[in-house]
C-alpha cells in the first residue's frame, strides 16, 4: 500500500475531505443544508443537532491537526508515540463509521458517505502503517 499512495497523498487527501465536511458541518448549522441526512437521520430536535454538529466540528478539527502532525505541516518531529495512538483510533472511528453509514436510516448518507468514510478508512491505514 506505501507504493501506491505517498504519505503526503494521502494526508492531502485526508485533509480536503475533513475540510469539506467542516463546510458541511457548518451549513447544517446555519440551517442552509437539512440535518436529515447526517447521524444516521435520526436526529429530531434542533437542540440535538447543534450538540452534535457542534461534537463532530470538533472531532473534524482535531482529526485536520492529527493529519497535519503526522504529515509534517505542523509540530513537525514531535508527539509521534501519541499521534500514532490518534492514528489508529481514528482508523478505527472511520470503520466504525462506515459500518454506521451503511446501517443509517438515510439513503443519502449510506449512498454518499459509505464510499466517503470507507475512503478515508484506507487513507488512515496508509498513515498508520507509516512508521
Amino acid at each position: 500500500m506505501k507504493k501506491l499512495i505517498s504519505i503526503r497523498l494521502a494526508s492531502n487527501i485526508i485533509i480536503a475531505i475533513n475540510a469539506i465536511a467542516i463546510l458541511m458541518h457548518v451549513l447544517i448549522l446555519l440551517k442552509i443544508v437539512p440535518y436529515d441526512f447526517v447521524w444516521g437521520g435520526r436526529l429530531k430536535s434542533e437542540a440535538n443537532v447543534i450538540i452534535f454538529e457542534s461534537i463532530s466540528l470538533v472531532v473534524q478539527i482535531l482529526f485536520i491537526l492529527i493529519i497535519a502532525v503526522k504529515a509534517g505541516y505542523v509540530f513537525k518531529g514531535k508527539f509521534k508515540r501519541t499521534l500514532n495512538v490518534g492514528i489508529w483510533v481514528m482508523f478505527g472511528l472511520m470503520v466504525l463509521n462506515t459500518i454506521g453509514n451503511l446501517a443509517s436510516n438515510s439513503s443519502l448518507e449510506t449512498m454518499v458517505m459509505t464510499p466517503l468514510t470507507s475512503v478515508l478508512a484506507l487513507l488512515v491505514f496508509r498513515l498508520a502503517i507509516e512508521k
